[in-house]
């Protein structure tokens, strides 16, 4: 089967199920980060359904989907966030979470962790909790 980028391989976006599959994922996920006490004072007052959106689409990109993802950059859409490598974290744990329970396999839930870790520098404000 051919990926969504045309390149011939199978992608992981394609592998998991393509564009249902992230937004059930990202749906999941969202409800585990709402329910986290130390999570969700981040999210009072947000669009969640424009969120929800923006994270499915870059979800998408980072398994090898369609390149739809034109938010802001990473740093700054977090800049103003106090940030903590712990809130890093438990946000990782509950994606990693919600991938499994989709029944993910294990090595594409390690190479969407794998793009977490590189973006973590751009996301955690206050390095110190």
């Amino acid at each position: 089967m051919a990926d969504s980028n045309g390149t011939g391989a199978e992608s992981d976006y394609d592998r998991i199920g393509g564009g249902p599959a992230v937004r059930a994922v990202v749906e999941r996920f969202y409800e585990l980060v709402l329910a986290d006490a130390d999570l969700a004072p981040f999210f009072v007052g947000v669009d969640m359904t424009s969120l929800k959106r923006h994270q499915a689409l870059l979800i998408s990109q980072v398994l090898g989907g369609p390149a739809e993802f034109t938010g802001r950059e990473l740093r700054a859409a977090h800049a103003d966030l106090p940030i903590t490598a712990e809130h890093f974290g438990a946000v990782v744990a509950h994606l990693v979470a919600a991938l499994t329970e989709a029944g993910v396999p294990p090595e594409v839930i390690a190479r969407v962790g794998a793009a977490l870790g590189a973006a973590e520098k751009d996301i955690v404000t206050h390095p110190v909790g």
